[in-house]
Parts: structure tokens; sequence; C-alpha cells
């Protein structure tokens, strides 16, 4: 099954667990951080919109936002859902869209997904206004790496969090509820940061949040791992 079938099949789950509310890391901290990087942007392009939450705040905000996907089950749930942004089918490696058209582009939890990723960054670049801010939020490369995780070790009598092989690129299947197992692909941050410059996107700001007290709530096996993100955000301009 390749990937859009993949994410066809399980976009209800995804709409269910994570869209409208009910999930807390969402609610409590993506969303809100979109809010906060994307503030005065007049053009928003989201890359991987799946149903369109990330785009209907960029909407709220007052921006003319288009949202692409290339899941037709999630681009149909948004436009049911309305909220002021146009959508429509596409993969980021080939978006329907005029270089320069945005003066901002958000892709959120998106590129872990993307194999290979760099003709990804090469469409953002594009179609990003010279000064434009490109939004990448992304699992924590170092910290979630795959392996990573809390360790309570009755033997030395010692807690601490492990980080798993963090340099090889590395792909995995994960079962994330019953039945549903997705990819995703690993690479060091080195590797997007490079491919990012090499297309002119400059970063110029970081966010490493704390897990939110929602999650912590619901997450009992992560609550001893609460100075961990899991989270990063980046913010790169689009060079003159």
């Amino acid at each position: 099954m390749d990937d859009e079938s993949l994410w066809d099949r399980h976009a209800g789950w995804w709409q269910r667990e994570f869209t409208d509310g009910a999930d807390p890391e969402y609610e409590e901290q993506i969303l809100p951080l979109v809010e906060r990087y994307l503030t005065g942007a007049r053009r928003v392009l989201d890359v991987g919109c799946g149903e369109g939450q990330v785009a209907r705040r960029a909407a709220a905000l007052g921006a003319d936002v288009v949202g692409l996907d290339p899941t037709a089950s999630q681009v149909l749930v948004a436009h049911e859902r309305g909220g002021g942004p146009l959508y429509g089918r596409a993969a980021a490696e080939a978006l329907p869209c005029r270089s320069g058209a945005f003066d901002a582009v958000v892709m959120c939890l998106v590129i872990e997904h993307l194999d290979p990723f760099e003709p990804a960054l090469h469409e953002v670049a594009r179609v990003l206004a010279p000064g434009g801010r490109f939004l990448l939020l992304l699992n924590h490369p170092l910290l979630q790496a795959p392996g990573s995780g809390w360790v309570d070790d009755h033997i030395l009598e010692e807690q601490y969090w492990r980080v798993g092989p963090y340099l090889p690129d590395h792909t995995t299947v994960e079962e994330v509820a019953v039945g549903v197992n997705l990819p995703f692909m690993h690479r060091p941050l080195s590797r997007y940061v490079h491919v990012m410059g090499a297309v002119g996107l400059l970063i110029d700001d970081m966010a490493e949040p704390a897990p939110p007290p929602g999650f912590l709530a619901e997450a009992w096996e992560y609550r001893e791992a609460a100075t961990i993100p899991r989270l990063m955000l980046i913010r790169a301009r689009r060079a003159a």
C-alpha cells in the first residue's frame, strides 16, 4: 500500500483522535504556536493540511489561506469543515502555485512522512516571496529519535531519557493505535538545515516547548519526562 492510500485508510482515525478539539497537544501547544508565529501573515500556504485545523487557525488571524494535501478523504473533510481557507489536492513536492505567491508557508508534522523530503523544501522556497517566512513543526529530531524513551533503571537506581540512534537516517513503521501503522522517517537535524540553507531558507528562530499539561495528564508514561520536548519548531525566512 502506498503512502497516499495508507493515509486515506486512516484519515478517519486521525480526524477523530487529533482534530476538532480532541487532542490536547494540538489544542494547547501546536495551534497556539502556529498562531504566534503566523501573526501578521497575509497569504498563507499550509502544506500537508490534512482536514484543515492549522489552515483554519491561520485564516482566523485574517490571512488568505490555501491548504493542500494529497489525501482525498482529508481534503473532503477540510471542505466540509470550512473556516475560510481554500483547499485542494496536491503533493508537497509538486505545489500547484505560482512562484512567490505566499508570504508564509507552514508544514506541520508532515516532513517526517516525506521520502525524499528535499523536493518539498525546494517547492516551499519557490512559492515563498522574498522575505517570506517558513514555519516547520516536526517531532524533535534528537530527543524523539527511534528508540528514545524514559528509563527507570531499578538496578542502577537511575532515571534518565535514553536517546536512540540519532545520526543515521532511519525509517520505522509505528503502531500508533490498534491497527494503525504509519511510516516515520528519522533524520538528523543537520539534514534539514543543509537543504534549507541551499534553497535560501535561512533559520532565524526555533522553539523546543515542554509537553503541555493536557498531554501529560493523558500520557501517564511521559510524566516523569516532562522536561523533554516532543516537538521542535523552526522558523526560516526566504532570502531575497
